[in-house]
């Protein structure tokens, strides 16, 4: 039984391992509002993401979108295009008009009937991407991760 190299092997690793935890720092989740008047879709797409390690913030409408805006900063915004009190495409062309760099932050649109609206519509009202309802999970993840590193 040779214990000399097991010995130099577990000193390696612990070594290392030390090393590395040492050296990396934990990213800082990055912050997502949600605006969707759906309770379903809201916490489906906020369990989702939190479990990519997002911090999310969920809203019903787009008034309380601008409100949360004026106190808080977030990575990026998922936007309801119907919502009571004010829709998102009403919101998404407030917040393009905001100061102090809330102007953008990347805007996403989420909505069920892309009919009422053309591609170059969501583009020209200040939306970055458009997720289409049902929601597929997965482009969720790829579209919001890709706006956010």
């Amino acid at each position: 039984m040779n214990i000399l190299p097991v010995g130099l092997v577990f000193y390696y690793i612990f070594t290392k391992r030390t090393h590395n935890l040492s050296d990396s720092i934990m990213p800082t989740p990055k912050s997502v509002l949600i605006a969707e008047d759906s309770s379903v879709i809201q916490n489906l797409a906020k369990k989702i993401l939190e479990f990519q390690n997002f911090e999310i913030t969920a809203v019903k409408n787009g008034e309380q979108v601008l409100q949360l805006l004026l106190k808080e900063n977030f990575d990026i915004i998922l936007l309801d295009i119907n919502m009571p009190v004010m829709d998102g495409m009403e919101c998404v062309k407030a917040i393009r008009n905001m100061n102090g760099g809330k102007s953008d932050i990347p805007v996403v649109a989420i909505t069920g009937n892309a009919r009422n609206y053309t591609e170059a519509e969501f583009k020209e009202a200040g939306f970055n991407d458009v997720l289409m309802k049902p929601l597929n999970f997965d482009k969720l993840v790829m579209v919001v991760k890709g706006l956010t590193e």
